[in-house]
């Protein structure tokens, strides 16, 4: 693929402005999840579950983003955003970060959960009766899939992988051979549950009393070490660098050189040691030496060094008491059960509001079209669909059925790239054509595109979506799924369908922008355009919903809009790098971030010229990666009812949020904009859930 066009020069003189820093605005993301865990109005085991989340973002945080900083402060390399510097000042902050998150566990949801009869019971709070039980697990469940190791020579260090659980132990006496090597490392293996139910003393299986792995290790460590005084031990947790990288370029079968660094993951280079908050020294400086840390790099944590396997914990309980109130989505609107897609279609385009309304509405425009004897051949991209997804079960069945199946896959979809490969082979297996879209770039367009017989003609139907491909995140995610029949805009994907299987070059498309090749250039200009007519006194808006926004070149035209008077509304969830408000260069751009039940997904951009508007639906964020190394797309919504239903739902409703919004300040900090004591908060997801909730009970009738 070529590179993409050169970006024309812009009317305006560059802004100066300050962005914030990237990695520091992702942590600030992080902090207001963490709020949802310190909400009292909360219920208790989903302020856990989004203790969890955070635990879980942090893991990732530190296996694609920390690795950066660490580098460049180990090398002693000053390369911008990068040093020593930086990596003391972000560690520093997570360390607070990590700090605040086992207190609250500590101080507020353990004490929370007793009053509900709900314990994790320590081994020195156990009776006579669980101490027996205790040991009876241990000896039956978990001894025999131990193997401690005592190191020497002929011992090394063991391979420890990413974000394992393991036990550090210093030992006295001498071994069997009469040699005194004290330290020693038991690794747990990950099939082992984290919590495990635990009966009362009268033998009761009840479901409020919960231990440990972890402590029923700790409790039996001598049983290991017969014949040596266990001394100093500590559970620790190495995590470790996890962006695969291969060059394209350099290998003839990209599944098969993803296969082999798969095998190499768990073993990267390590970037964070966490250990219990007792570990002595002695045995936190022997591990930081075997994993060659700098002191900044280790933990301290009061309690599991894992906090995301206590999500097994809110499995356990399932108290709905303890639970949000279940939430069931509403089958599209505008669809009918039983109705033909094809004949919806030809009436005109269909939106369908995720979680609000069900996935189920694309998986059965997919199941018609597999069970239609007059669809030819179906088409489709997955970045991420899932190990066990009912989606990859029909397009099977859509080969076995002799359509014409072939499937963009994206192997490099990060954390997901070993299901991706698995279903690529299944596929590749039974006949489906499947390509792994442009080497360089990653595909990450949701498109689905049908071509069916109709009389003389084919005729095509296609699904485009802001979200991914994967019914389990569909109720989960905030996007919008798109259907339509539209001759352009099916074309379009047609030709973009074309493009990644041939590398052809792209024709003129009608609807559809893409990246890496136009996207971003025609979001600028447009952006541009609208502050020329600013500049001539015109009344303009720009709102725009995405997950983050870190690229220089859209920050700085939004910069300049907005220094021409464009009022300018930006709803990002995550990493914002674009200070909001600041006196004489973003006076006019707010920004602000909402954080719920659901994990805000959907990428909408609305442009407004006095009364000619504009709005898109895109599968990409405003990020360089985005932009220039991935294939995305962007396509206008032109119907005006679904127009308008789009900008009430998705962008309207979040700037009017006051109870999971949160306004970005101009030093980089966020304010929550719910006010004490206020009687009334609308929460825009909560206002959503009513309104679908009435439909389906509507449409019930």
């Amino acid at each position: 693929m070529s590179n993409p066009s050169a970006l024309p020069p812009s009317p305006f003189a560059t802004p100066l402005v300050q962005f914030l820093d990237r990695d520091h605005s992702i942590l600030a993301f992080n902090e207001r999840v963490l709020d949802w865990a310190k909400r009292p109005d909360v219920p208790l085991l989903e302020r856990l579950r989004f203790l969890c989340i955070v635990s879980s973002n942090l893991d990732e945080f530190f296996e694609v983003r920390a690795a950066l900083h660490l580098t460049a402060a180990m090398n002693r390399e000053q390369k911008e955003p990068y040093s020593a510097e930086s990596f003391t000042a972000l560690s520093a902050a997570a360390h607070d970060m990590v700090a605040r998150q086992y207190a609250l566990y500590n101080d507020e949801l353990m004490p929370e959960f007793a009053k509900h009869g709900i314990r994790i019971v320590s081994h020195g709070d156990r009776d006579a009766a669980q101490r027996r039980w205790a040991k009876a697990y241990f000896e039956r469940e978990v001894r025999p899939l131990l193997i401690p190791v005592g190191l020497d020579p002929s011992h090394p260090f063991p391979q420890v992988a990413n974000k394992s659980l393991n036990f550090i132990v210093r030992l006295g006496g001498k071994d069997a051979f009469g040699r005194q090597n004290d330290i020693a490392i038991v690794k747990v293996p990950r099939v082992l549950p984290r919590v495990i139910h635990m009966p009362d003393s009268k033998g009761s299986q009840k479901k409020s009393l919960f231990v440990s792995l972890s402590s029923i290790i700790r409790a039996h460590l001598t049983d290991l070490f017969p014949g040596r005084e266990v001394g100093e031990f500590s559970q620790f947790r190495v995590t470790r660098h996890s962006d695969l990288a291969v060059d394209e370029d350099d290998v003839k079968n990209l599944r098969t050189a993803l296969r082999l660094g798969l095998e190499q993951r768990h073993y990267g280079q390590a970037v964070r040691l966490e250990v219990s908050a007792g570990c002595s020294k002695h045995l936190s400086d022997f591990l930081l030496g075997q994993f060659s840390l700098p002191t900044e790099a280790l933990y301290r944590v009061h309690g599991p060094v894992n906090l995301v396997r206590l999500n097994q914990l809110v499995d356990l309980v399932n108290d709905p008491k303890l639970l949000f109130p279940p939430y069931k989505a509403c089958y599209p609107t505008q669809l009918v059960p039983g109705q033909s897609f094809f004949d919806r279609l030809k009436q005109g385009d269909v939106s369908i509001h995720q979680p609000f309304e069900s996935f189920d509405g694309v998986l059965d425009f997919l199941r018609e079209a597999v069970n239609d004897p007059q669809v030819l051949a179906i088409r489709q991209t997955i970045y991420r669909t899932g190990p066990d997804s009912e989606l990859m079960v029909l397009l099977r069945e859509a080969v076995r059925r002799g359509k014409e199946v072939t499937v963009v896959l994206e192997l490099k979809a990060r954390f997901d790239e070993e299901a991706n490969i698995n279903w690529a082979e299944m596929l590749e297996s039974i006949g489906a054509q499947v390509v792994y879209g442009v080497v360089g770039l990653k595909t990450h367009a949701k498109m689905l595109l049908v071509t069916r017989r109709e009389g003389r003609e084919l005729v095509r139907y296609a699904h485009l979506s802001t979200g991914n491909y994967n019914p389990t995140t569909a109720r989960l995610y905030t996007d919008v799924s798109y259907l339509t029949a539209d001759a352009d805009l099916t074309a379009d994907i047609d030709n973009v369908f074309v493009h990644l299987a041939s590398q052809s070059k792209l024709p003129k498309l009608n609807r559809l922008l893409v990246a890496p090749f136009q996207l971003h250039r025609k979001l600028i200009e447009r952006v541009d355009q609208l502050a020329e007519a600013a500049a001539r006194g015109k009344e303009t808006r720009i709102v725009a919903k995405m997950n983050a926004l870190t690229d220089e070149g859209l920050m700085l035209a939004l910069v300049r809009a907005g220094q021409s008077g464009v009022k300018i509304d930006l709803v990002v969830r995550g990493a914002c790098m674009l200070p909001a408000g600041v006196p004489g260069v973003t006076d006019n751009i707010r920004v602000r971030s909402v954080i719920g039940r659901f994990l805000e997904h959907s990428r909408v951009f609305y442009f407004r010229c006095e009364g000619e508007e504009t709005l898109y639906l895109s599968s990409a964020d405003w990020m360089n990666r985005n932009m220039l190394r991935r294939v995305e797309l962007a396509w206008s919504v032109t119907d005006p009812v679904l127009r308008q239903r789009i900008i009430d739902e998705c962008l309207v409703a979040y700037l009017h949020d006051s109870q999971d919004a949160w306004d970005l300040q101009p030093d980089g900090s966020y304010l929550r904009v719910a006010a004490a004591g206020q009687e009334e908060q609308h929460g825009a997801q909560a206002a959503l859930m009513a309104r679908y909730s009435a439909a389906a009970a509507v449409m019930e009738l």
